[in-house]
């Protein structure tokens, strides 16, 4: 069987975990964060850019840059 995946989309900060012998354990990214902001900007080669590197820019590129999402999600 496969891992099991969990995905904490929050509005301020998201987290993805796995559950390893029946304990969950929250993974951690490259600078061993495991806590990823929850914010998406689009760099100007129209690539996105996620995370901690999108929050950083939010104030530089606010027109770019979408945060506290969630909330919007669904609606149309």
């Amino acid at each position: 069987m496969g891992k099991i995946i969990g995905i904490d989309l929050g509005t301020t900060n998201s987290l993805v975990a796995i559950v390893e012998s029946g304990i969950p354990l929250v993974l951690a990214d490259g600078q061993g964060r495991r806590l990823t902001p929850s914010v998406v900007r689009v760099s100007a080669a129209g690539e996105p850019v996620v995370g901690w590197e999108a929050k950083r820019g939010r104030v530089a590129h606010p027109e770019t840059t979408v945060t506290s999402i969630k909330r919007f999600m669904g609606r149309r």
